[in-house]
């Protein structure tokens, strides 16, 4: 093999085995597993759904900034309860849904007592 050769065949050959092994350690984007241990999991949101896809309990940010939002629905994925904070200030709250899923109470920061020592 003349030197030409080599300086063609062998960048070839390592770009071929680099390709290989990238595309055999780097995992899909998508990762499916039936159980996960971890000592910490940071993440935008977390959605928990049913069998058939419903989607049952959702946590994650608050729409148009603020803090955190937990979303529980029934099995019809109509939420029934949520709890969080507000999109303007800090102060949290909880929120119950009827059938349809419209408001029927709403207790924050503002509407309750202040607590007694």
């Amino acid at each position: 093999m003349t030197s030409r050769e080599r300086w063609t065949v062998y960048p070839l050959l390592f770009l071929a085995i680099g390709l290989a092994l990238r595309a055999a350690t780097i995992p899909p984007a998508d990762l499916k597993v039936d159980s996960l241990e971890a000592g910490r999991v940071v993440c935008g949101e977390i959605v928990v759904t049913s069998d058939d896809g419903t989607k049952l309990v959702h946590i994650g940010r608050v729409k148009g900034g603020g803090g955190g939002r937990i979303e529980i629905s029934d099995r019809t994925g109509t939420e029934a309860v949520a709890i969080g904070t507000g999109p303007e200030g800090r102060e949290g709250s909880v929120e119950f849904f009827d059938a349809e899923g419209t408001t029927t109470h709403l207790f924050d920061a503002k509407t309750l007592e202040p607590a007694t020592p």
